[in-house]
């Protein structure tokens, strides 16, 4: 008897889990910058816990703004540096990087490749930038013969097909940083406060978390101490700073 109780209480426990979901409390716009570039702020509560997260989100339009990968070998400039020398309108912290300073993965600045591509579990995204389009891609679907401005590799894949990536890890929080994109020419570049991985992935997928975005993929960058975010809008600039040297930044210009 005691352990069919035991047994049924498990399976309650995991019914709830299961049941668990992250419900939108307010998203507000807090600013605009050039190109129609917007930054918008999504808290949300996970109905379990009463867990909360905040967001900071920099969306655009590929019509109207590039994209751009600015190397950072030497660690001596932040984020915020960067952004404002280049007359940027938004910017998060990039890729991931080794013990001695080197990217891990592809990076491509300027149209110069300053990284090769690289096979690995964790680095199962490559975000791509061209004068026409921003792209997230997995591996098998990346050619070298693509044409592209801009590329830094990444991973694990938040977001696939409007749904969460199963399999994620749910048990580390940490800063989040990522980039989404839709069907269109709509996306965006944002920081998360402490979540896991698979929380993030259900974050981005909550109702009302951005409905003009109908985000379609989801990618995670670099996390924990080298999350940042920048937002230069007309109400002046808005920043999160890295807590540790960053060797790269994605950033949003103007075309």
């Amino acid at each position: 008897m005691a352990r069919l109780s035991a047994t049924f209480i498990l399976a309650f426990l995991l019914a709830a889990t299961a049941r668990a979901e992250w419900t939108v409390v307010t998203t507000q716009k807090q600013g605009e910058g050039a190109a129609g570039v917007e930054h918008r702020r999504v808290v949300l509560t996970e109905s379990n816990t009463d867990e909360r997260a905040t967001l900071d989100l920099a969306e655009f339009s590929s019509k109207s703004s590039s994209l751009r990968v600015f190397a950072n070998p030497e660690g001596k400039e932040s984020l915020a540096t960067v952004m404002r020398r280049e007359h940027c309108v938004a910017g998060v912290n990039g890729g991931y990087f080794d013990v001695d300073g080197k990217p891990m993965g592809l990076l491509i600045s300027d149209g110069k490749l300053l990284s090769p591509l690289l096979k690995a579990r964790l680095l199962s995204g490559i975000l791509i930038g061209s004068d026409s389009r921003i792209q997230l891609l997995r591996m098998a679907e990346y050619s070298s013969k693509r044409t592209a401005t801009a590329a830094r590799q990444s991973g694990p894949f938040l977001v696939d097909h409007g749904r969460p990536v199963p399999g994620l890890n749910n048990t580390r929080s940490a800063r989040r940083t990522f980039v989404c994109t839709t069907g269109s020419d709509r996306a965006a570049i944002g920081f998360c406060s402490d979540v896991t991985l698979a929380e993030l992935g259900k974050i981005l997928v909550a109702n009302g978390f951005a409905p003009d975005l109908k985000l379609q993929r989801a990618l995670n960058l670099d996390g924990g101490s080298s999350s940042a975010f920048w937002f230069g809008g007309e109400r002046g600039a808005y920043s999160i700073s890295e807590l540790k040297s960053v060797r790269d930044f994605v950033a949003i210009l103007p075309k």
